[in-house]
């Protein structure tokens, strides 16, 4: 029982460090503070889950097989497999996707990318082998009991801040669903729009994802709508430019296409050695009128479509 109270402890502890780690980078990353996390109070229970895990099966093993190497593949692996699945069930139930790493190199599929999965690997070995110890010293240092309400309290706070995140994202998948928007910028103001006349915990939930990206089905049916209309259009551009040049080759050109295949075909069937004076003699009459018609530079003019094959 004392191994599941302090497992329930320290996941709001890093839960806790997790949401700080987030906000500094955020003050980073805009210069102000946001309260990020989908919960209302400071914990991003995606680093708490992460850190628990890390703890059950790291902690599992045998004391020769907890060396750093082990610690960081398993944080590395387990981590990367909590992020992505987090990543890919929020945007299908919510049609939006809270993080894209789809610019960084080495991602899979825009939800995670290998430098977070070595800052797991790393953060796996800080809390194996430098902060577990140290927090449950401190745990150590409080009497079972309380410990037991410690984490009962922690629990049921935590029960009604997910109540409450509920309802505010299925206030905002709703919105996105009714959405007509085209772009997810469009969408974004439309749910800030939607937050703004709501309490203060609605409107928090705006800012702490400002860069999330909205994907519903009615965008990609009409991206998809778009593109199969684009190649359609395309196909069609490509018959029609067909269709017009072959309506204004010019009759010059036909003519010595002609001209041409029927030199080729006599060459086929002439056969110098069988030929009769009369075949040799129309043969050399044909091959001066080629070669007369192909010194002649008025045979090398482009008739205009308007002209016909009469005025040659």
């Amino acid at each position: 029982m004392e191994y599941w109270v302090n497992l329930v402890l320290l996941f709001f502890m890093y839960a806790f460090l997790g949401w700080c780690i987030e906000v500094t980078l955020k003050y980073i990353q805009y210069r102000r503070f946001i309260n990020r996390g989908f919960f209302t109070g400071p914990i991003c229970p995606i680093y708490g889950v992460g850190a628990a895990l890390i703890t059950v099966c790291v902690g599992g093993l045998k004391p020769l097989e907890r060396g750093w190497g082990i610690t960081f593949a398993v944080s590395f692996f387990l981590c990367g497999a909590v992020e992505y699945f987090t990543s890919y069930f929020m945007e299908k139930r919510f049609h939006a996707r809270w993080w894209d790493y789809s610019q960084k190199p080495m991602n899979l599929h825009g939800r995670i990318w290998i430098g977070n999965l070595v800052l797991f690997g790393l953060g796996g070995v800080a809390i194996i082998h430098v902060l577990n110890p140290a927090l449950l010293a401190f745990l150590g240092r409080f009497t079972p009991s309380a410990r037991r309400t410690a984490a009962i309290v922690l629990a049921a706070v935590f029960a009604v801040d997910f109540v409450d995140t509920h309802f505010i994202l299925k206030l905002v998948k709703a919105g996105v669903e009714r959405s007509e928007a085209d772009n997810t910028e469009e969408i974004r103001r439309e749910i800030a729009t939607l937050f703004s006349d709501k309490n203060i915990f609605y409107r928090r939930f705006c800012e702490a994802y400002p860069e999330v990206v909205y994907r519903t089905e009615q965008i990609n049916a009409r991206l998809e709508a778009v593109r199969v209309e684009a190649e359609r259009l395309r196909r069609e551009a490509e018959q029609q430019r067909e269709r017009i040049a072959q309506a204004l080759e010019p009759p010059v050109a036909i003519r010595s296409g002609i001209i041409e295949k029927q030199g080729r075909l006599i060459d086929m069937l002439y056969d110098e050695s069988r030929a009769t004076d009369e075949e040799a003699a129309l043969k050399r009459e044909i091959e001066g009128d080629v070669e007369r018609l192909n010194a002649n530079p008025l045979s090398r003019l482009t008739i205009g479509p308007g002209d016909h094959a009469g005025h040659t």
